[in-house]
């Protein structure tokens, strides 16, 4: 199963306060550990949300766009792992072995589970599966620069 593990925004974060040299080092190591394990599919840290953008949409009107800062740290991310585990357990076991992300304040960790094909049932017809695939080789491709 692939679980999208994100991590939680903190005050520090939203300042834009970077990592010290000892975090980055922990977290390098981390990220080793998962890739020998075959475990991290990607990962990536983000910008605070002062340099980002949120777009609201209600129905039948076009998507009105909101600057960030957004207020609510509690309700941003600062990071996310997508990570292939065989359980949701064996996600919280890995996600028990990082170190906190937000040094010297709470870090928090949220794992969710990435959807695949079968989740959507009789819904998700054999010409939308098709189109999926195709995408998906598609991107594939051009990730590998062909």
């Amino acid at each position: 199963m692939r679980v999208m593990v994100v991590v939680k925004a903190s005050p520090n974060s939203e300042k834009g306060i970077m990592p010290k040299e000892e975090m980055l080092a922990a977290m390098g190591q981390y990220n080793e550990e998962l890739v020998k394990a075959g475990i991290m599919l990607a990962g990536e840290g983000l910008h605070p949300s002062s340099k980002g953008k949120r777009l609201v949409f209600q129905d039948g009107k076009k998507p009105s766009v909101v600057d960030g800062p957004f207020t609510e740290t509690k309700e941003l991310i600062a990071g996310y792992w997508l990570w292939q585990v065989r359980s949701m357990e064996e996600a919280v076991e890995w996600a028990r072995r990082c170190p906190n992300p937000m040094p010297g304040e709470e870090g928090v960790l949220e794992i969710r589970p990435v959807f695949e094909a079968e989740d959507f049932g009789q819904e998700f017809t054999p010409e939308l599966r098709a189109q999926e695939d195709r995408l998906r080789e598609e991107l594939e491709r051009k990730q590998q620069g062909k």
